[in-house]
């Protein structure tokens, strides 16, 4: 548990914060939500929308995608798992912030360090035979080898992790973004992955944490971020708060009551939990 809690406790910056996004033709919530690292069903509601509802081009719609960065003091890829998001560092300092989808709960992502092992522009995708048998289970053709092609769900560019059988790769469905559906790899937004493998090589340090609660003080707010526990490894969200609290001297500032809708809610944004509240323009 000290790999996946440990980074939690250092927390500094945000990446997001309420917008608004214009809607283009083509757009749905979930597309938007993928790029945006915004839920779904956060996203209708902020917009007195149903999770289905078509959008018309043009209209306006409210976003707000406030995220904490947890500190990577000696990480230049942090992926946090339920965050479902991918920080990346440069030099130590923060450079770029990803959604992306990890390890659905029956086919977990592996967590610790890792460095990137390999680079390649249009992969081909050796099926590997756990995947080959869980379509032969489905009734789906097996397929054994998928060459680059628009049909091929590793996208344009993998990076190869250290971490045996996992890698950091785009798709071909860029709506399945921003959630936890892949066989255990870390999947980009095709623009993302085209993005971050511009800017890294073999080498490169990362991390991958599981933290669904994460706490930050900055210009004098409290914001707490809390995300659905899939894996289900947290046993107690409100003791993960109060021991985060703790750590950094914050839990006399705390609203404790506005602490527990948030944990409630449970919809991965950060919302400010102090007891004296300053106007931000969050929500």
């Amino acid at each position: 548990m000290g790999v996946i809690l440990a980074a939690a406790v250092l927390l500094a910056q945000i990446w997001g914060g309420p917008s608004e996004y214009r809607v283009q033709p083509g757009d749905s919530l979930a597309s938007i939500g993928a790029r945006l690292g915004v839920d779904v069903k956060v996203l209708a509601e902020l917009n007195d929308l149903k999770a289905s509802q078509r959008l018309v081009p043009g209209s306006a719609l409210k976003i707000e995608n406030t995220h904490i960065i947890s500190s990577s003091p000696d990480a230049d890829i942090l992926i946090n798992v339920p965050q479902r998001m991918l920080f990346f560092f440069k030099a130590g300092q923060f450079s770029r912030a990803y959604p992306i989808t990890a390890g659905k709960a029956s086919w977990r992502t592996p967590l610790g360090d890792f460095t990137t092992a390999t680079m390649e522009k249009n992969p081909t995708w050796d099926v590997p035979p756990s995947i080959q048998e869980e379509m032969r289970r489905a009734g789906k053709r097996v397929l054994t080898r998928v060459p680059p092609s628009p049909e091929n769900p590793l996208g344009k560019y993998w990076i190869g992790l250290s971490i045996s059988g996992v890698g950091i790769h785009g798709t071909n469905s860029p709506s399945s973004i921003y959630r936890l559906g892949s066989h255990g790899c870390i999947r980009l937004h095709p623009d993302d992955i085209e993005d971050l493998f511009a800017r890294v090589q073999t080498g490169v340090r990362g991390r991958i944490i599981y933290e669904p609660v994460l706490l930050t003080e900055t210009d004098g707010e409290v914001l707490l971020e809390v995300h659905p526990d899939g894996y289900k490894l947290v046993r107690d969200m409100l003791a993960r708060v109060e021991a985060l609290a703790q750590a950094r001297g914050l839990a006399d500032t705390i609203d404790w009551s506005l602490v527990k809708e948030v944990i409630r809610k449970r919809d991965g944004i950060a919302h400010n939990v102090a007891r004296y509240q300053i106007h931000s323009g969050r929500n």
